[in-house]
C-alpha cells in the first residue's frame, strides 16, 4: 500500500524502482535491454544527433557504441532504465529513467529521457510519462517526483509544465555537462497534487480526445 504522506512517523523507507514492464493504450515500457532495444533504438535516432543535445551523453557514431551505452545503462545501480515501445510498431524509440532515487523520503526523478523523432509531440510519448508517474505514485507511495533540465532547454521546461510538474527555481552553475556550465531548472509534482494530474492525463489520453486525423480536442495543460 502507498505510504501515506499524512503519517510521516510511520513512514518505513519506500520500495526502490524496479525494471518492470508498464502497458498502456498506446506505449508498453519495457526494462531497458541492448539485447532487445538497441538495434530498433539505432535505427531511430540514426542521423539525428539533434536529439542528444541536452543530454548527458551521446551522439554515438555507430550501433556498436549506442548498444555499449545501453548495456551499462541497463545495469546501472543509481538509476532504472526503461525503454519507450509504441503499441502500434512494437519497436524501441527511446528511453527514460527513475534516477536520483531516495527511498527514504520517497523522493524520485524522471531523467535520461530520449526522444527519437518518430515519439516526439504523439500520445505515445505523453502516455510513457502518465505511466511511469502512475507507477511512481499509485504502486510505490512516493511523495515527491521530480522533473530536472537544463535552463536552457526549453522544450523540456515547457514539457514540465504541460505534463503537470510546477516549477520551483534555477539552480545555478548546478553541473557541467560536455564542458558547458548547466544551471538547472527545478521542477516537481507531490502525492497530493498526483489524483487531479492522473485525472487530466486520463482524459488526455481517451480516444474521443482525438478526432479522425489524431488531432487532440483539449490540450493536456487544459484539463
Amino acid at each position: 500500500m502507498p505510504h501515506p504522506s499524512h503519517d510521516l512517523a510511520a513512514c518505513q523507507p519506500f520500495p526502490r524502482p524496479q525494471p518492470i514492464t508498464l502497458r498502456g493504450q498506446y506505449v508498453v515500457l519495457e526494462p531497458l535491454d541492448a539485447a532487445s532495444h538497441a538495434a530498433a533504438l539505432w535505427q531511430a535516432v540514426h542521423g539525428q544527433d539533434a536529439v542528444w543535445k541536452w543530454l548527458g551523453d551521446g551522439p554515438y557514431a555507430n550501433e556498436a557504441l549506442l548498444d555499449d551505452a545501453l548495456k551499462k545503462k541497463q545495469v546501472a545501480s543509481d538509476a532504472v532504465f526503461f525503454a519507450i515501445v509504441p503499441s502500434d510498431t512494437g519497436l524501441c524509440a527511446g528511453y527514460l529513467s527513475l534516477m536520483r532515487i531516495d527511498t527514504a523520503n520517497g523522493v524520485v526523478e524522471v531523467g535520461n529521457v530520449l526522444l527519437s523523432p518518430a515519439l516526439q509531440h504523439t500520445r505515445a510519448a505523453t502516455e510513457a510519462q502518465y505511466l511511469l508517474a502512475r507507477h511512481v505514485f499509485d504502486d510505490l507511495g512516493y511523495r515527491r517526483y521530480e522533473w530536472k533540465c537544463n535552463a536552457l532547454n526549453e522544450p523540456s521546461r515547457r514539457a514540465a509544465l504541460r505534463l503537470g510538474f510546477a516549477f520551483e527555481g534555477i539552480f545555478r552553475q548546478h553541473m557541467i555537462v560536455k564542458g558547458h556550465n548547466r544551471d538547472t531548472a527545478w521542477f516537481s509534482m507531490l502525492d497530493s497534487e498526483w489524483p487531479a494530474r492522473r485525472q487530466a492525463f486520463e482524459q488526455w489520453l481517451a480516444p474521443a480526445n482525438f478526432d479522425a486525423e489524431g488531432r487532440q480536442r483539449t490540450p493536456l495543460a487544459r484539463h
